[in-house]
């Protein structure tokens, strides 16, 4: 099946039994508002939300909004998120995502895409993620298992987030994108796994092109 040959309404059949598989797909990180999903996203990167999770609810505590951390020390910052991960490159743009929210938004977290990736920090999955979760603005993230995920179903052939991104843009109506992102990230991590994927118990295994090339288990 190439990807020529994939059509908008194959793919949104196999997407609702994806979806029916996991009714439970959500954004997962526990946010209370728009600038708590931004910071929680930017910490995200090359770390689980589960241990996000558990590094934010100190940092918000400390850190009230935007206004707080502009001035806050790097060093205390740091200390707060270091478990996460490349803690200090993550603290300097916490910091400084926090001073361009209060210099030119006036501390409040914008809903135009190109404003979000104008940020220290935030790049376009982020943006998408804090559009789609925050504002309910559609946005399509592509992170490692959305790109692996629609290259595997034929849905994209692209091997760039941005191309990806782009590609399932234009086979989906805008009204799915955000549920796509969640939808696609839960089947990567749970069954279409990057080193082995569970062909065996994937509910859209006969629509997938993939199948049977040495991941089955």
């Amino acid at each position: 099946m190439k990807i020529s040959r994939i059509t908008s309404s194959h793919v949104l059949t196999t997407l609702d039994l994806l979806q029916v598989t996991y009714p439970e797909a959500s954004c997962a990180l526990t946010h209370q508002n728009p600038w708590q999903l931004l910071v929680a996203t930017i910490l995200s990167a090359q770390c689980t939300d589960v241990r996000v999770n558990l590094v934010t609810p100190v940092l918000f505590k400390r850190f009230l909004d935007p206004a707080s951390l502009a001035v806050a020390d790097q060093v205390e910052v740091e200390n707060l998120i270091r478990s996460t991960g490349f803690f200090r490159n993550k603290a300097k743009n916490l910091i400084g995502c926090a001073a361009a929210l209060v210099r030119f938004h006036k501390n409040v977290v914008p809903q135009e895409l190109t404003a979000l990736i104008a940020l220290p920090g935030v790049g376009r999955k982020t943006a998408n993620v804090v559009l789609g979760n925050a504002f309910d603005i559609p946005g399509m993230v592509v992170d490692t298992h959305v790109g692996r995920v629609a290259r595997r179903l034929g849905w994209a052939t692209a091997r760039t987030p941005e191309g990806v991104e782009e590609q399932l843009c234009k086979l989906l109506p805008s009204g799915r994108w955000t549920q796509t992102a969640h939808v696609l990230i839960f089947h990567g991590r749970q069954c279409c796994r990057a080193q082995t994927a569970w062909c065996s118990a994937c509910p859209v295994v006969d629509r997938c092109p993939q199948v049977g090339v040495g991941r089955q288990k």
